[in-house]
């Protein structure tokens, strides 16, 4: 026994010597005590919980923050340098001869061009949705088809953002291959179209969900807000109380990265909306500052308590979003290299499922509304805005890469997200070494061979795992065997633990 038990059993036997009575049963409960060194590991345990539980929101919203800066760098790019550089593609075919403008450009460059044709078609063809008709529409519905309408525009922007970046990315890959029949520029001109179906398909989406937001912040009543604010709370039912790895809370990482910068542009658009009714009385802003705060304020609190509990119930280390963070880091020094494989926007978009175009269109269509330039001020007040934004680009930038140099070096230790619980670790080490076993299973079918090799194998396995336990594990992971995607390699919206988060 150890010292805690015979301190245990001395203490019982002494108690039954004395005679019980009222006046002994009072005074044995209030001077009775505990020995909760007896159960270090247990309470070392439930410390180490709740030290990660309180952890959690600081590294979570250092990777925010990093994501955050990320998907503006993406989308002052668009606004930015994107025109400089198809200004600069198009300089580079006047440049050459007639005969061979055809074969000048690089791929680069013709990913710019059709980029900003995209744009261009996506906001000419915005001039016809008119968003007084949208708000109005909108306003008229009742408070459960707004909710309806709330959850409705969710998924489809989840949807739309799914297939939108395969959509470009295949635009991109068929107008750079090498043309050699009149069907391949038909190619081109079809995945062009449905490239312009997708961004208008997308900007319209993002216009309703600016539109229910607006119609929330200017009702009198607080009921459509209240109804929007608790929509996120829906998440922690639905996330919290379910098994998530790694690969996993990545995902929801990214989601959150992209659903917060998403709101935020959602917000700037109602606010310069809003302005712009009031003749742009900047005392509006009284009544506008703390609806717009304490919708962000909800937004990051529901990411706080969903990942402190998620990281809790699922034994994961807060340190594994400094992985995170390097893995976002590394994709953006890729990007910067020259012959990188592909633009650091794009990048950005297959990891966190950020796709700027939309916004890009949404905020021109309604700034242009919001806006009324004239005469030679009008343009002077648009070249300094244009050089502001450049000049925040350039910032941005140089901001990023020293976050980046400090970043893409974090190499976590082989024991960082593992429990320090030593139970728990055993287990997972007994799991570990059985699934390093039951792996070279893979290569073998349903022969006679492979079930000799199970056989041979179940010799080697821990005493812990009993003997029909061990072969249920063994054949099960040879017959429904997938080799696990690197957490280097996992995208928005690639299939995790048969789901995507």
């Amino acid at each position: 026994l150890s010292d805690c038990g015979i301190k245990f059993l001395v203490g019982s036997m002494k108690n039954k010597q004395r005679v019980s009575s009222l006046f002994s049963y009072v005074r044995s409960e209030l001077t009775r005590g505990y020995m909760q060194d007896c159960d270090e590991l247990m309470y070392s345990e439930k410390h180490r919980r709740v030290s990660t539980f309180m952890q959690t929101p600081r590294e979570l919203e250092k990777l925010m923050i990093f994501g955050f800066l990320i998907c503006l760098d993406s989308f002052l790019f668009v606004v930015t340098f994107l025109p400089i550089r198809v200004f600069l593609a198009v300089m580079t075919i006047l440049s050459r001869p007639l005969c061979c403008r055809c074969v000048s450009l690089e791929r680069a460059q013709i990913c710019d061009i059709l980029k900003a044709l995209i744009v261009v078609v996506c906001v000419v063809a915005m001039r016809n949705v008119d968003t007084s008709v949208v708000y109005h529409m909108v306003r008229g519905q009742s408070f459960i088809k707004l909710y309806v309408i709330i959850n409705v525009l969710e998924i489809f922007d989840r949807l739309l953002a799914s297939i939108g970046q395969d959509t470009l990315d295949t635009l991109y890959w068929v107008a750079t291959e090498t043309k050699s029949k009149k069907r391949d520029y038909l190619e081109v001109m079809f995945y062009f179209g449905v490239a312009n179906i997708y961004v208008f398909l997308h900007t319209v989406l993002a216009l309703f969900q600016a539109v229910t937001l607006n119609v929330a912040m200017n009702s009198h009543s607080n009921v459509l807000l209240t109804i929007l604010i608790s929509n996120q709370f829906v998440e922690l039912k639905g996330n919290v109380f379910k098994k998530f790895e790694t690969d996993n809370l990545f995902q929801m990482s990214c989601s959150d990265i992209r659903e917060r910068f998403h709101l935020l542009i959602l917000l700037m658009i109602v606010s310069v909306r809003n302005l712009a009714a009031f003749n742009w009385d900047m005392s509006h802003l009284e009544t506008l500052f703390p609806v717009v705060l304490m919708v962000v304020c909800s937004e990051m609190f529901v990411d706080w308590v969903k990942h402190a509990f998620i990281t809790k119930f699922n034994d994961i280390q807060p340190e594994v979003y400094r992985k995170y963070r390097s893995i976002l880091a590394k994709d953006l020094a890729i990007s910067r290299y020259k012959n990188s494989r592909g633009d650091h926007s794009d990048l950005v978009s297959r990891r966190v499922g950020f796709i700027p175009l939309p916004l890009v269109c949404l905020v021109w269509h309604t700034f242009s509304k919001s806006f009324h330039i004239h005469g030679n001020t009008g343009i002077l007040m648009m070249i300094s805005l244009f050089i502001f934004l450049i000049s925040l680009k350039v910032l941005n930038g140089v901001l990023l890469l020293g976050m980046v140099h400090g970043y893409q070096h974090y190499e976590p230790a082989a024991d960082t997200y593992v429990s320090s619980n030593p139970a728990t670790g055993q287990q997972l080490k007994l799991s570990e070494s059985l699934s390093r076993d039951v792996s070279s299973l893979t290569t073998f079918h349903t022969s006679q061979d492979s079930l000799h090799n199970a056989d041979s194998l179940l010799e080697n396995i821990p005493v812990s795992f009993s003997t029909g336990e061990a072969k249920d594990a063994v054949f099960l992971k040879q017959k429904n065997h997938r080799p696990k995607t690197p957490l280097a390699e996992i995208e928005r919206y690639t299939l995790c633990s048969n789901r995507i988060v």
